[in-house]
């Protein structure tokens, strides 16, 4: 918390967890000062990260720096949550950044609808070297936020998003057993229970780049499949979620699944068995009649080829 807060504006905690991600580390915690809504605090909470997280935060006296082994990204974010208290929480991931306006627009926003458990702001995306790459046009989703989320989780940047803190005590810390998309899970669990606003401001830029969780098709692919058959058990009989349901099912396996097998047969080519074995068996599991329909195909090729 800085020395300008007022005194009547709710605390923001921003939860920043860091591992292997301390060259960007400086950036994202550079965010958080340059902020014009004043009354925040930061806890960084170093995942055993094996770089030099704990030398960047000495840098930051107003920082808070959290250690603990390496437990993943969902087990750090809780930790971030479990040691900070302020009354409305981001969770920065440490590649990313905020806008200088991202914490007095959603406060703004949480303050004005105290009947929602978080607001999302806009984003755009960055390259590795932090130059805006393209701003992602705003989505209009105004109501059934729960439904559009089945369909596809719209957020795509978890530092967009500015949660009450009162709604962790109903449903709980970010699930450890999904952590590339345990906050596309959180996002569900929370707008099934709980009203949700979008608002158009600018508020994160998103990092793309190659270490990134997110360029991994086939654990993209299992976890967020893993996320939306669940939530299709849950709402059988329901027709018009479990359409939705099935919608997000057909666009995850399109989005990650065909990647994959564009990944598995560049694989193979190489002989990368080490690297394809653990592939081709996400795929059946999880997109398998596109990864049959593509493996008929190319040993149709090979038939051929051989007979001519």
């Amino acid at each position: 918390m800085t020395a300008e807060a007022a005194h009547d504006d709710p605390l923001v905690s921003v939860v920043i967890p860091c591992y292997r991600q301390a060259h960007f580390l400086p950036d994202s915690i550079g965010s958080v000062l340059a902020q014009t809504y004043r009354h925040f605090e930061i806890v960084v909470v170093d995942d055993g990260s094996p770089d030099d997280t704990r030398g960047v935060v000495a840098r930051y006296p107003q920082v808070r720096y959290v250690w603990q082994r390496n437990r993943g990204l969902s087990a750090a974010r809780n930790t971030g949550l479990s040691h900070s208290s302020g009354a409305y929480v981001a969770f920065l991931d440490a590649d990313d950044r905020l806008t200088s306006v991202a914490l007095a627009s959603g406060s703004r926003e949480l303050s004005a609808h105290p009947e929602c458990a978080f607001v999302v702001g806009e984003l755009c995306v960055i390259d590795e070297q932090g130059a805006i790459v393209c701003t992602r046009p705003p989505e209009s989703v105004s109501s059934d936020h729960y439904l559009e989320l089945l369909k596809n989780c719209f957020i795509w940047c978890p530092a967009s998003v500015l949660y009450r803190r009162s709604v962790f005590q109903a449903v709980g810390g970010f699930d450890t057993s999904l952590n590339p998309v345990s906050d596309y899970d959180m996002y569900l669990r929370i707008a099934r229970a709980f009203p949700i606003r979008t608002y158009d401001e600018m508020v994160a830029e998103y990092r793309y780049h190659d270490s990134g969780m997110s360029r991994n098709p086939a654990r993209m692919l299992k976890f967020t499949m893993k996320v939306l058959l669940a939530e299709r058990r849950r709402v059988k009989g329901t027709p018009a979620r479990d359409a939705a349901c099935l919608t997000g099912i057909n666009f995850c396996q399109a989005f990650y699944g065909t990647p994959l097998i564009r990944e598995i047969s560049d694989h193979l080519k190489l002989r990368h068995w080490k690297e394809v074995i653990p592939q081709v068996l996400v795929a059946l599991q999880y997109h398998p009649h596109a990864f049959v329909k593509h493996a008929y195909r190319r040993m149709y090729r090979t038939i051929v080829e051989a007979l001519t």
